[in-house]
């Protein structure tokens, strides 16, 4: 007993220690089954991810890395992380020994193509480094970045016939190359680009790519054959780079990229590596992501929770990415290039998973750094006609249901941001739900939109909008728009036209007015139903912004209670063509995608926080851990890692903006939260894996009593206490 307790006390005090911070993340954990988390060097919020990519494979495969597959093709500059469709992977580079074949991705038979097997036993993953060593050809190789630019080091076998391959041909997912070219400028400098299409359509990245060694000799190569030029111009060009290594047997690359131009590329590089040194470039890597992560300290007796919470706090920092070089050049949603130094321009917002839990953490760690997030929303709606939706290198995907930009930019607006044009942002707001697309001019003229007048999830569509529209009205009302905010209320309380009371679910009407049938609460048809990526039985709590009103919808806050609890327990088929997304059950809870994310915590709002208390523990506990396979769901570019942060602390905010953050349990015993003013303390009294329940709360010494804490009381700092017991 006595060396337990020693040993967690030395632990504790190792846990505090900020040299020790990055040890407790592994970039492996989420990197099995579906997490789809990305895997490799990076620097947080950078533009390059510069990672392996294995033999193209399923859906599980979508960041280009899944655990189970030790195959690599390359190591391309660009990757997702979370997501449930693949794209980039971008500019890749593959260092080989012999003749290899050049085409498409596959693993037809052990000679042919570029691929090779890695050895999982020598890779090694951290915070800005990434290594691994490929068995095919005896090569090491060791990846660092920084924001624009990446940094290869590869330890050749000695051999006369070593050679780096640039493989400007395979891309993710449903990426396919349009076009692309290399030039080779002298014997240790080339430049090109790739343009390809897929998920994100017809962007282009270019690049620069100098060798720390002049190359002996190389090949251009256009449809397997070499072509004797020094530039080609194809749509799918690959480079043989050729290199004696039977002396000096280390070769380094660096690279810098751009979304603009080879320009940009070289001023990007110029800029962001100046040398080879490539343990001070890992070095400044590391210390980035020191500086993001110390913004957050935990301490916690159990190392699981350490690794979860440090892991989790670096993959919501992944993305949103910049996208811009360093004088400012960023690529517009109109294809123009535009220059501005006034902020930083972002891609890769998920918005539909984001602005549920990644957004409302950012305003709370990375204040610095929302104006630029707002502002590139802004910049984008006069780019593009309106707020993204789901943006990926300044194109519109359209991915998703709703209009998820505006609960983002309204939630900005409610806490008081500034570093934007206010008017903008209002106007934003306004114009992006008044097209006529998507449904919305149903949603405005009938009251609801009908199932007959669109081809599936009508009734994730309307969902999503009336609680986009909740968040429009508090920002009208926050600016004096009486008229604006009357409207937008009515409007988003138009869910309850959609409620059934003779089974307790939302329900889809076509447009007589009429509740479609055949209904059952448990099948799922993906992007075929009325749902998205979830059924009856998630959907009919997304209605965050007016708990009140769906009591009412229920007749009594009991009914609703015991609706609520069957939710964790039913049982019941969701069918054969359900979106695959959906995962991570309790009952009929599904952690695994969000719009399950704020349910448990609707409880807390309800008046029953014990039983919040003891679904988020559950949640925190099975649905996460500190291994490969540590998520149950995808990623989602940060939201389901946010959930996780969020919740270790003992709350989330419900409501789609505004800054009300609902009491859940802790599951960490201290934090502390840089913040502008100083530090917000969290302190968990007697927490342990029996004492789950909340009994008190103190908030700056002072008893509290409401079941929330508001974000302006976070952000004045202080301390805010929980008493824990094992009783409710």
């Amino acid at each position: 007993m006595l060396l337990t307790t020693v040993l967690i006390i030395a632990f504790n005090s190792h846990s505090n220690n900020k040299k020790d911070i990055l040890e407790y993340v592994d970039p492996l954990i989420g990197s099995a089954g579906t997490g789809h988390v990305f895997v490799g060097a990076n620097v947080p919020f950078g533009f390059v991810q510069l990672g392996p990519t294995s033999v193209p494979q399923e859906w599980p495969w979508c960041s280009g890395y899944n655990r189970s597959d030790s195959t690599v093709i390359g190591f391309a500059h660009t990757h997702l992380s979370g997501t449930g469709i693949g794209d980039l992977h971008d500019i890749t580079f593959m260092p080989v020994v012999g003749e290899v074949k050049y085409s498409r991705g596959n693993l037809t038979d052990s000679l042919s193509g570029l691929w090779s097997y890695q050895d999982r036993k020598k890779e090694i993953a951290k915070p800005g480094y990434y290594k691994c060593h490929l068995t095919r050809y005896g090569i090491d190789a060791e990846l660092t970045a920084t924001t624009r630019t990446g940094l290869h080091r590869y330890g050749f076998p000695k051999t006369t016939d070593a050679a780096i391959v640039i493989d400007l041909e395979n891309g993710g997912g449903w990426d396919e190359v349009t076009s692309s070219e290399i030039t080779v400028l002298n014997d240790t400098t080339i430049v090109g680009y790739r343009r390809s299409s897929g998920w994100s359509y017809n962007h282009p990245v270019y690049f620069i790519a100098i060798f720390s060694k002049p190359f002996s000799s190389y090949k251009l190569i256009k449809d397997s054959q070499p072509i004797d030029t020094y530039s080609l111009q194809a749509k799918a060009v690959y480079g043989r780079f050729n290199f004696d290594t039977s002396i000096d047997s280390t070769i380094m690359v660096k690279v810098g990229t751009s979304a603009v131009s080879i320009n940009g590329a070289m001023l990007n590089l110029a800029a962001e590596q100046n040398g080879w040194d490539f343990d001070d470039v890992v070095n400044d890597a590391r210390n980035l992501w020191q500086e993001q992560l110390e913004k957050v300290k935990i301490s916690s007796s159990d190392i699981s929770v350490l690794r979860n919470f440090y892991t989790s706090l670096y993959h919501t920092m992944i993305a949103p990415s910049v996208l811009c070089d360093v004088n400012g050049d960023y690529p517009g949603s109109d294809h123009v290039v535009h220059h501005n130094k006034g902020f930083v321009n972002y891609t890769t917002l998920s918005l539909w998973d984001t602005y549920r839990a990644a957004h409302p953490l950012m305003t709370i760690i990375h204040p610095e750094r929302v104006p630029d997030i707002i502002n590139t929303m802004i910049h984008i709606r006069k780019e593009n006609g309106k707020l993204p939706i789901w943006s990926l290198m300044a194109r519109e995907t359209n991915c998703m249901v709703g209009y998820p930009g505006v609960p983002v930019v309204a939630d900005a607006i409610l806490k008081g941001f500034n570093g934007f044009n206010i008017n903008d942002a209002y106007e934003s707001l306004i114009h992006s739900t008044n097209l006529d697309e998507r449904g919305q001019k149903y949603h405005r003229t009938m009251g609801y939109i009908p199932c007959d007048s669109m081809n599936a999830e009508s009734v994730a569509y309307e969902l999503e909008y009336c609680l986009s529209d909740w968040t429009i009205a508090q920002v009208a009302r926050k600016l004096g728009m009486t008229c604006d905010y009357q409207t937008y209320l009515k409007r988003s309380k138009q869910y309850k036209r959609l409620f059934d009371k003779s089974t307790g679910f939302i329900r889809a009407l076509d447009s007589r007015g009429q509740f479609k049938k055949p209904f059952d609460p448990f099948i799922q048809r993906h992007q075929a139903d009325e749902y998205c990526e979830g059924n009856a039985w998630q959907y009919v709590w997304l209605v965050p912004h007016d708990v009140q009103g769906l009591v009412e919808c229920f007749g009594s806050k009991s009914r609703m209670i015991g609706k609520l609890d069957s939710l964790f327990v039913v049982n019941g088929d969701i069918g054969k063509e359900a979106a695959p997304d959906m995962t991570g059950f309790i009952g009929q809870y599904v952690h695994g995608n969000e719009p399950s994310h704020h349910i448990i915590y609707l409880y807390t709002i309800l008046g029953q926080p014990w039983k919040t208390a003891e679904r988020v523990r559950q949640v925190l506990t099975t649905l996460y851990n500190d291994t490969p396979d540590g998520l149950c769901g995808n990623e989602d570019v940060g939201q389901m890692s946010a959930w996780y942060i969020l919740s270790s602390l003992g709350f989330y905010q419900v409501e789609p903006a505004g800054g009300r953050y609902y009491f859940g349990s802790p599951i960490i015993d201290n934090a502390t939260i840089k913040v502008p003013n100083g530090q917000f303390k969290i302190i968990a009294h007697n927490n342990n894996n029996r004492n789950i329940y909340i009994k008190s709360i103190k908030l700056n010494g002072r008893r509290y009593s409401k079941n929330y804490i508001d974000y302006v009381d976070i952000m004045k700092g202080g301390t805010l206490e929980f008493f824990m017991s094992n009783k409710y």
